[in-house]
């Protein structure tokens, strides 16, 4: 077993990293409910060189397991015949290497996953209120040795789980079901402690333009009271630690604002369970907000504008950070500057426009904003605004929070949070302490919306309660003075991140290990993805985030699961064989999974050899669920991240998997079928992997028909990632092969985050009540993330419960905890604070069009799945109908004719009748199964910044760059171009135009375009000269080349995906896939802007 997942004790008293100065030294068709979501919990050695030697380890060779002493038994049976790989002639020694030793270290002990089995074995427990923080270690230790029987009821007192022996089993049962049984064993208490605290603000940081060169890469400041700086921790990869802390606490509750040493009996006090009747300190009686009614995320001819109906809104200019060439002109949209009454916005404010009154969208005609949206600025003074979350990390529907459930019902607008947690950040503060300071009532983190009420008190901003202002909190690091609490940086960054002290950890943290599983059926040697995959693996072993600890093993399949042992000591590579899928096992103990900087070179030799290895073999049969056991059973005792690569539906074995499209029936415009998954297999093993902190990442390179709705609940529900490639043929499909090799190289490189958890918490009077993303929700509040990295988005619902009468703003806080690569245990905090608000109009002048529309699709995805494709559809035209209707009938007090909304929401129908067009939603175009379920699943997992321009893509005219204003980004010139609004009249053949559809870019080239860009950017002498298939602009010297390379470039920079260019000629028949994102204009799925506004107005107006 690895040590760093041994049972490890306690270790009392914690380890200050300064001396701390002393203060002398100073329904069908019913509407979304926003209100609440649906309850759901969801060896042959070889002498051909190049070669892996093969071992086969057949049904003949039995292993059984004896669950009390955790041993294995090899019963070896007798073998009619020598046992010989296809791929290799030459017959193996069975004798040396499938002999298994009889006793096999614990880890190898089959343990039962069957919750009813679990049950049995486990001590009452329940789960404690929301308010309680993560991790949060028992009170109850005179019954430790009882209650934490099982590692996994250590881990569920982590969890926000409290042992309560009056509980009875089954309520613990009910609400932790995916956790499975351990071995007996044994855990400590321990005394907390505080310590001092180092740090640094970063001013504005959030706010940086530029990004990092390398995304995978954090300038994080940090500071060290030892030398008193603050230092850029270049290659913060995940995080090293700026202190000398060996390892780090694994609990989000580390730390907290006593001053005081309790007593480990009294553990309860110190986190929040009772409150000291020695503080002293009043509160308000006000219960602790909490997230009640949790559901996880579901899964479950182009006819021109009438005459007059033109663009005809205003735009004002937008000064850039530094201004190149030409005026800038028309760079803010007509949306730009939205926001609420008195919102610091000047009138006199150079790039800002304040709309007032409602808007009448059938006299505006054609709404499309011709630069990037802006946010409505939130109704907060200055100050406030500028320590703000930064909206690319944590962004809300709706900026202006409603007092009540009944104004929020009135507004007809969901209510609810668009993460990105774990976002690439130019500038993050890190902060090294010893005391962590949190409210002792709902254990919020302290953040800038604090109230201090003098210099040893400070008021929680979501339950209102007064805390004590610890002794060491009273030292500002930054400016090593005494007394200035309110100047510390976590008081002074809406966003840090702390390192969790060492003495709350109850284990060695999480080493790095990485397993590939990969495919090698004939289909998947014949697309020749398998060269591609190891070259890349490769050139990247080096930029595996992790350390000194990271460990690497492979596993291969067709119809049988092959293993390799690449351990010190061998002089190749062996490949070990089990053909008996039905009854998977482990056939070594060791040597599967080998450190990586110890192996590095046999680990290579693998690599080198691999596709020359199972080129011969021709096995058509895909046991793809006994390999995905098999990778369990692997992974089960270290957790980590597991990779697998298929190409071809299961065949073979547990989660075989059947053709379930009808190629006639793409084109339906009735109900959708198979959008949900056809087993529940890959959900249930998601859940144990998950309970074993293992996420499982899934690339999927088909020619055919996949099933991704099934594939996908792997990477669902264990806080994965699904990567599609249709078609993929290294030959036949370069753009494919660019895609995966670009993607495979950001994966590989890119920071990473090991057994996180993450909690929301909200004002009292708010909950949380559902969740979307790739994610599991382990306890009523508690998100299961085995992993999270910088490119994964999370979208929360939220309600308001109780009166926000008491309430002048509303705060968020979304607390990450995870564990590095680096061995560091890190806690990121993300703090948004938004005003309180009595009147509906001030719910409408601060609804953010764009989350709102987002939140709305994740919605529409869980109501196609859990009911059909034309319910989610006629739901998102009824949140449209519904909010205008609202706001026509309660806050316009004009009777004009028409259709008004306010002037945040004049893009809404724009909005929703792009999505009617999306991948995910149309009908009446023929579109494969996977391609929409996976353009769902995207819409789930993708940040808010990533998914907008797939949902509304973006079209520019590059023909005349050089006339267009630019902008000095990342030390380059960047044309700016304007948008155009996406219909068909503005494409002009003698123009050529890039559309951006945020997965594709399509560069449309119009026949009566001018010679001179045909010559200078795309090299040939004539239209007619351009190849009908070109992908790739050629490098040339002219201005017109480089302006447009710069452009497409830094499109693609703001993607963590690779984003492929496909050039279409207006005669070509590809013109359809530009066409079809003409959102405007009519199409088989949906009628055209103008029609669509047409039929919201009869509704409204009835």
């Amino acid at each position: 077993m690895d040590s760093s997942r041994s049972q490890q004790p306690y270790r009392n008293g914690p380890t200050y990293n300064f001396v701390q100065p002393s203060p002398a030294q100073p329904a069908s068709s019913a509407p979304f409910d926003f209100s609440q979501g649906a309850i759901s919990t969801n060896g042959c050695p070889s002498s051909a060189p190049g070669r892996v030697p093969v071992v086969s380890c057949s049904e003949n060779v039995h292993i059984s397991a004896d669950y009390n002493t955790c041993s294995r038994t090899a019963v070896r049976k007798p073998l009619p015949s020598p046992c010989i790989h296809p791929a290799f002639p030459t017959a193996p020694t069975l004798a040396v290497q499938t002999a298994v030793t009889k006793h096999l270290p614990p880890v190898y002990a089959s343990r039962p996953h069957s919750m009813n089995e679990s049950l049995r074995s486990q001590a009452p427990c329940t789960l404690t209120s929301p308010s309680y923080p993560m991790f949060e270690p028992s009170s109850n230790w005179q019954n430790t040795e009882k209650l934490y029987r099982h590692q996994d009821d250590l881990k569920a007192a982590h969890y926000g789980l409290r042992s309560t022996p009056s509980q009875t089993p089954s309520a613990y049962g009910q609400q932790a079901s995916c956790f499975s049984t351990f071995p007996n064993s044994k855990y400590e208490p321990i005394a907390a402690q505080h310590g001092g605290v180092s740090g640094i603000p970063n001013t504005n940081a959030q706010y940086q333009l530029s990004e990092p060169s390398t995304l995978q890469q954090d300038a994080c400041l940090s500071y060290n009271h030892q030398t008193g700086l603050g230092l850029a921790d270049a290659d913060y990869q995940d995080g090293s630690s700026p202190t000398s802390l060996s390892s780090s606490g694994d609990s989000e509750s580390d730390g907290s604002t006593t001053t005081e040493s309790p007593d480990p009996a009294a553990y309860d006090t110190l986190e929040g369970g009772t409150e000291p009747v020695s503080s002293g300190i009043e509160r308000p009686m006000q219960k602790a907000s909490g997230a009640s009614h949790i559901a996880t995320s579901g899964w479950q001819g182009h006819s021109s504008l009438p005459p007059g109906y033109l663009n005809t809104g205003s735009s004002t200019p937008c000064a850039p950070p530094v201004q190149v060439g030409p005026p800038i002109t028309n760079l803010t949209g007509s949306l730009t500057t939205l926001g609420l009454q008195d919102r610091g916005v000047s009138s006199g404010t150079p790039g800002r426009t304040k709309f007032s009154g409602p808007v009448n969208l059938l006299q505006e005609g054609s709404v499309a904003p011709q630069q990037p949206v802006d946010l409505p600025q939130v109704a907060l003074s200055h100050h406030l605004r500028k320590l703000n979350c930064n909206p690319e990390v944590m962004r809300c529907t709706l900026t202006a929070v409603p007092q009540s459930q009944a104004l929020l019902s009135k507004a007809k607008l969901p209510l609810g949070l668009l993460l990105h947690p774990f976002k690439d950040l130019s500038q993050l503060p890190v902060i090294t302490s010893s005391v962590i300071v949190r409210c002792r009532t709902c254990r919020t983190y302290i953040n800038p919306f604090v109230t201090f009420m003098d210099q040893r008190r400070w008021k929680c901003n979501l339950c209102s309660r007064l805390n004590e202002v610890p002794e060491e909190f009273m030292f500002n690091p930054v400016t090593r003075n005494y007394g200035e609490p309110q100047k510390r940086p976590e008081v002074q960054n809406a966003t840090v991140e702390f390192v969790a002290p060492s003495e709350y950890m109850l284990r060695p943290p999480q080493a790095a290990v990485y397993l590939f599983v990969l495919d090698v059926t004939y289909s998947a040697i014949e697309s020749g993805y398998l060269q591609q995959v190891c070259a890349v693996l490769l050139e990247n072993l080096d930029r595996l985030p992790g350390d000194s600890r990271t460990r690497i093993g492979f596993l291969t399949f067709d119809g049988s699961v092959h293993f390799y042992k690449l351990q010190q000591g061998l002089t190749q590579p062996h490949m070990l064989v089990v053909s008996d899928v039905d009854d998977m096992f482990l056939p070594t103990p060791d040597g599967l999974l080998v450190n990586l900087q110890e192996n590095k070179e046999i680990v290579q030799e693998l690599l080198q050899a691999l596709p020359a290895t199972v080129t011969q073999l021709c096995d058509t049969r895909c046991a793809f669920g006994p390999a995905l056991r098999a990778a369990h059973l692997l992974m089960a005792a270290v957790g980590g991240r597991v990779t697998v690569f298929l190409s071809q539906l299961p065949s073979l074995g547990v989660g075989v998997l059947h053709p379930r499209e009808d190629p006639n029936r793409r084109s339906d415009s009735q109900n959708i079928l198979h959008l949900g998954p056809a087993t529940d297999f890959y959900k249930r093993l998601a859940l144990e992997c998950s309970g074993q902190q293992i996420a499982v990442d899934l690339f999927v390179l088909g020619n055919q028909y996949m099933d991704i709705a099934s594939l996908s609940c792997l990477s669902r529900y264990s806080s994965g990632a699904v990567y599609y490639y249709p078609g993929y043929h290294h030959i036949h499909c370069p753009i494919q092969v660019k895609r995966l090799r670009a993607d495979l190289h950001r994966y590989l490189t890119r920071k990473i985050g090991f057994e996180a958890v993450m909690r929301i918490r909200c004002t009292t009077g708010l909950s949380v009540h559902t969740f979307h993303g790739n994610l599991f929700v382990r306890s009523t509040d508690l998100l299961s993330l085995p992993n999270v990295n910088p490119d994964a988005g999370f979208a929360v619902q939220i309600s308001v419960e109780d009166s926000l009468s008491n309430c002048n703003t509303a705060s968020f806080q979304a607390a990450l905890l995870y564990t590095s690569s680096k061995g560091d245990r890190r806690i990121r905090v993300h703090t948004l604070c938004l005003p309180v608000v009595t009147s509906l109009s001030d719910v409408y002048d601060g609804a953010d069009v764009q989350a709102v529309t987002c939140l709305l699709a994740n919605m529409a995805v869980d109501r196609a799945v859990s009911s059909n494709l034309s319910d989610a559809r006629a739901a998102l035209v009824n949140a449209v109908h519904d909010s205008l209707s609202s706001f026509r009938s309660t806050t316009s007090n004009l009777q004009q004719a028409g259709l008004t909304a306010p002037s945040t929401l004049r893009l809404f129908p724009l909005y929703i009748l792009a999505l009617l067009k999306q991948t995910a939603f149309r009908v009446a175009i023929s579109t494969r199964l996977d391609e929409r379920v996976f353009m769902m699943l995207c819409i789930k997992a993708l940040p808010l910044a990533h998914l907008l321009p797939a949902l509304h893509p973006d079209l520019f005219r590059v023909d005349k760059l050089s006339e267009q204003p630019s902008l000095m980004i990342n030390e380059r010139i960047v044309p700016q171009p304007p948008m155009l609004p996406l219909s068909s009249q503005h494409l002009h053949l003698d123009g050529v135009y890039l559309l951006d559809s945020g997965f594709e870019l399509y560069l449309w080239v119009g026949r009566n375009c001018s010679s001179s860009f045909l010559r200078d950017v795309l090299g040939m002498p004539n239209y007619f000269s351009l190849s009908p298939n070109m992908s790739q602009l050629p490098e040339l010297q002219s201005t017109a080349s480089q302006q447009l390379q710069t452009f497409i470039a830094w499109l693609r920079e703001k993607r963590p995906f690779y984003v492929p260019l496909h050039v279409i000629k207006d005669d070509s028949s590809e013109r359809k896939r530009i066409l079809q994102h003409m959102v405007e204009d009519r199409s088989e799925s949906a009628p055209t802007y103008y029609d669509f506004l047409v039929q919201i107005q009869t509704h409204v107006c009835k």
